[in-house]
């Protein structure tokens, strides 16, 4: 059974930056596409990064400039790189594998942004 474990989260001030980790279980190389969402207490979840099996990448206008995604195939891990935080990023973020036969969530890691 594939599993995705977050890490890297945890309280920041506004203006300063964390990298939060995804460990998979198996070949991320198996999913055609991995991303980054967040859910803030009484919102739904969203979406902050996308990257595609051919390292093409995507965000919402609300996190480009700030936030970078990228894998690494030999660790079979994916990275969020967010800096400029805001306390509006304050989530829990969650990395997610997009695979051929179906996906796979992983249980998230707390990012809080305050003074």
């Amino acid at each position: 059974q594939v599993q995705l474990v977050e890490s890297g989260g945890g309280l920041v001030q506004p203006g300063g930056s964390l990298r939060l980790s995804c460990a998979a279980s198996t070949d991320i190389r198996r999913f055609n596409a991995m991303g980054w969402y967040r859910q803030a207490p009484g919102k739904q979840r969203e979406w902050v990064a996308l990257i595609s099996s051919g390292g093409v990448t995507d965000y919402p206008n609300s996190v480009k400039g700030r936030f970078t995604v990228s894998s690494d195939n030999v660790k079979n891990t994916l990275y969020l790189q967010m800096n400029s935080l805001k306390p509006e990023d304050t989530a829990v973020y969650y990395c997610r594998g997009l695979g051929s036969e179906g996906e796979y969530w992983g249980q998230g890691t707390q990012v809080t942004v305050s003074s």
